[in-house]
Parts: C-alpha cells; sequence; structure tokens
C-alpha cells in the first residue's frame, strides 16, 4: 500500500483523447459541419490526478465566440484552440503536446421567423355539452430559425393530431408541435404548446320573433304569413334564463325577392346576443302578399 501511495505521488505522462462540445455559434450562423470532433493529447500530471481525471470520458468546450474569418471560411488557429484546453486542465496538470491542427468550421446564415400554432385537436364533446368560448393556446406563437430557402415559406406551425372524447369539464393538454422531415437545419423555439378550453352544460329554447320587413317597394305594402318565426337557442341555462325575444332581430329582405319564387321571401337572423353558442331560424321562408298603401 505504502510503495502504491508513493507511485501515485510521482510525475507522470500519459496520452488522452478530449471530445469536443461547440458553444457560442456566432450571431444568426448555424454550425453545419467540424472539422475535429475529438483531440489527442499528451499530459503530465501527478499520478492521484491521474487516477481521479477521467481521461477517456473527459469532454472540453471550445467557444466558437474566438472564431474567425478570412474569405468565407471559419476557423480558430492553433494557438487559440490549445488556450481553450489548457484553461479547462487542473493548475497542476500541464498540457505537453496535442493535434497542431487549426480548427476549420462550415456555418450556414439562419433568419429568425414568428409564426402561429394552429393546434390539430379534435374535440367530442359529451351530450349536452359544449365548448364554452375558444380555445387557448399557450404561446399561440413561436420562433423558427434556420435557412431562408427553408422557412421563408412557412406561414404557421401545426401540433401532432390528437383527440379527446366525451369531454365534460375543462381541460388543458400539452401537444406537441409537428416538425417537418424536410426542416433539417430548422430549430422551433419550443417543442410544445399547452391547449385548453372550457366546457359547460348547455340547453335550448325557443323563442318567437317578430318578422321585419327591409326594402318593401315603393307606394307598396308587404304583408308576411305568418308574422314571426321561432328561433332555436343553444346556450348554458343560465345564459337561456336571460333572453328574450328583443334580444333578437329577424328580417325579410323584399330587395332580394327570387324572381323563381315570387310569394316567398328569405328570412335572416340579423341579430343576436354574442353571449349565447348558437341560434337558428326553424323556417328560413315566409310568404308573402303585396297590397297597395293607405
Amino acid at each position: 500500500m505504502i510503495w502504491f501511495i508513493n507511485n501515485l505521488s510521482e510525475s507522470y505522462v500519459n496520452y488522452a483523447t478530449f471530445d469536443l462540445e461547440y458553444i457560442n455559434a456566432p450571431d444568426s450562423l448555424r454550425l453545419a459541419d467540424i472539422s475535429k470532433e475529438n483531440v489527442n493529447v499528451k499530459l503530465e500530471a501527478v499520478g492521484f490526478q491521474f487516477l481521479g481525471f477521467n481521461l477517456k470520458n473527459k469532454t472540453v468546450v471550445i467557444d466558437l465566440s474566438d472564431v474567425e474569418n478570412e474569405d468565407s471560411k471559419f476557423f480558430i488557429p492553433h494557438a487559440v484552440f490549445r488556450k481553450q484546453i489548457e484553461s479547462q486542465l487542473p493548475s497542476s496538470m500541464s498540457l505537453l503536446e496535442m493535434d497542431k491542427d487549426t480548427l476549420s468550421f462550415d456555418f450556414y446564415r439562419t433568419e429568425n421567423k414568428k409564426v402561429k400554432v394552429k393546434p390539430r385537436l379534435r374535440i367530442n364533446l359529451a351530450q349536452n355539452y359544449l365548448l364554452d368560448g375558444e380555445l387557448l393556446i399557450e404561446p399561440d406563437s413561436i420562433i423558427i430559425t434556420g435557412p431562408k430557402d427553408e422557412i421563408d415559406s412557412i406561414t404557421e406551425v401545426r401540433t401532432i393530431k390528437q383527440n379527446l372524447s366525451d369531454l365534460t369539464a375543462d381541460f388543458s393538454k400539452t401537444l406537441e408541435v409537428y416538425r417537418s422531415p424536410e426542416l433539417k437545419k430548422t430549430v422551433f423555439s419550443t417543442k410544445t404548446v399547452q391547449v385548453s378550453g372550457a366546457v359547460a352544460r348547455f340547453s335550448e329554447k325557443i323563442l318567437e320573433v317578430p318578422i321585419k320587413v327591409v326594402n318593401e317597394p315603393k307606394g307598396m305594402k308587404v304583408k308576411i304569413f305568418p308574422d314571426k318565426v321561432s328561433v332555436v337557442c343553444k346556450a348554458k341555462i343560465d345564459e337561456l334564463k336571460q333572453l328574450e325575444s328583443s334580444d333578437f332581430q329577424v328580417t325579410a329582405d323584399y330587395g332580394a325577392v327570387n324572381k323563381s319564387d315570387l310569394n316567398m321571401l328569405d328570412l335572416i337572423l340579423a341579430k343576436k346576443p354574442k353571449s349565447i353558442h348558437s341560434a337558428r331560424l326553424n323556417e328560413n321562408k315566409v310568404e308573402f302578399i303585396l297590397t297597395q298603401k293607405q
């Protein structure tokens, strides 16, 4: 044991291979190719350090902010390359030799673009339930970064398809943003978005709404039969209780009379409350006759 400890206290020279990790690429550029992924080195240190220093798995970081550019070629000189490695070694460990190659790189220029996220979420609500308001998407837009020829035509990104069935309560779902295999050099600012929605129980209510005739011919009176129409409303129960016929307006436009059907007028639901989910007319046409105004 004493012999072993004494030997570990002495200085030794050993060889190792360091894996290279590259960081801090210049703004608007992305690393496409590198000349070296690892470097062979010759080190001097006491045995204790070699024992605790994991040479086989050691990774050193190469800072690309030191990259130089000449005639569209990017490189880090050997002296700078060596200095970066030495700065990451323990102070008592010496770098005796290393590969003398200059590090060279290929970059491609990138652009940033902000695009909307469109969720591909199929929602099947349970009977008598509705989606209360719009879906909320967080974030609703992302930044894509890539070569101009890859991202120039992109106006939106979509999520992976997903189905939600028999919903009876509010929901929140994490969806993965779909990235086309063709976008080989494009990076998304986020890989997922959160989609949420409110679900409410609904019912229906039928209201009798008077029909208003518009664009009557001069000197004539348009008389319609019947003069009211049923409007079927779908909304949350507490909203239905507050609805009145005066909240709606149904019109019959004589100016749009169909010449092939001279005794019928089309009905239009011209006004309805924004708070309700939907409203529809039970009848879409009404009969009429023209009479002389008194």
